[in-house]
This record gives structure tokens, C-alpha cells and sequence, in this order.
């Protein structure tokens, strides 16, 4: 049973697993730009990154549908109203940056002459073979990537606060009961 305080069991599964995969994202994604270009091992993990992307926006889209239906439990009235706002802010860009990461990601592969794929099988291009197009939005897909890391790095450090520090529940609002 899930209090009022704490988020329902399905949204505590689809944050872990949306977590795990975003960083399986970021890691992927910083280590395969620095692998040397047509070689088999470079082939190999932009496929697993576009694939992991295909997957992570599954989540992503039933974290939004979630929160879009429900409300958020509420924050311990102790919590100062800065940290409320922030912490709201924090989430709408958390939203925000997975739907620009994920949409420019599957568009930089749809102006490839590779195309999108996951694991392998091919998917709608909403584009064409065209390098401006793709560096430019690859140039989106990266920068968004990068701030989405910075904020996740403050949402991490803000759930560490709470557990260590403030000690006042709000990190075991997203754990397993």
C-alpha cells in the first residue's frame, strides 16, 4: 500500500529503471564520441545508445502520462519554500531536458544515412541523409545531454541532503517500501 507521503510503487519502479537508463545513456554517449569513426566497436555502441534511447523514451513517456494524471506527494511542511520551489523546478526540467534529449537524439539519427534503430531494426526516419541538418541537431542533442547531466547531479546531490542531512523522509519517498 502506498501512504500519501510517499509515490505509488509503479512510479518508484519507473524512476529507477528511467535512472539506470538515462545514466546507461550518458555513459555511452560520453564514451562512444571519443571512439575512432568506422570501426566495428564505434558501430557498436551509437547502436546501443540509439536502441537504450528507443527504450529510456518508453519510460519517459509513462513517467510523463503518470504525472500528468496524478499529483506529486507533498513535501514535508518543515522543508523551507525555496527548496519546494526548487525541487518543482528541478522536476519540470527534469521533463523538459528528457524530451529534448530523446527527440533530438532519434532526429540526429533520422538525418543519418543510418537512420534510427533499435537493436537492430529499423524505424521511422522523419528525415533525410543531410550533415548541417544532423551536426545541428546533434549540437542540440549534446549540449542538452550535458545540462541534463549538471541537473541530475543537483537532483542527486539535493536526495542526499535529505537522507544525510535533513533527514526528513523526502529521499525514501522514491524508495521501495
Amino acid at each position: 500500500m502506498n501512504s500519501p507521503s510517499r509515490y505509488p510503487r509503479t512510479v518508484v519502479v519507473l524512476h529507477w529503471i528511467s535512472a539506470l537508463l538515462i545514466i546507461a545513456l550518458l555513459v555511452t554517449g560520453w564514451y562512444m564520441v571519443g571512439i575512432p569513426t568506422n570501426t566495428p566497436q564505434r558501430g557498436f555502441f551509437f547502436n546501443l545508445h540509439k536502441s537504450l534511447g528507443v527504450v529510456t523514451a518508453i519510460f519517459i513517456v509513462a513517467l510523463i502520462v503518470w504525472r500528468v494524471r496524478n499529483e506529486a506527494p507533498p513535501l514535508p511542511s518543515t522543508m523551507p519554500d525555496w527548496e519546494k520551489a526548487a525541487a518543482v523546478l528541478n522536476h519540470r526540467l527534469f521533463y523538459v531536458f528528457m524530451l529534448v534529449v530523446t527527440l533530438s537524439g532519434y532526429l540526429t539519427s533520422s538525418f543519418s544515412r543510418f537512420g534510427p534503430k533499435v537493436f537492430g531494426i529499423p524505424l521511422p526516419h522523419w528525415g533525410w541523409e543531410d550533415a548541417v541538418v544532423r551536426g545541428n541537431i546533434a549540437a542540440v542533442h549534446r549540449v542538452t545531454a550535458l545540462a541534463f547531466a549538471a541537473l541530475i547531479a543537483i537532483h542527486i546531490a539535493a536526495a542526499l541532503k535529505h537522507l544525510i542531512v535533513d533527514k526528513d523522509a523526502v529521499f525514501q519517498r522514491m524508495l521501495f517500501k
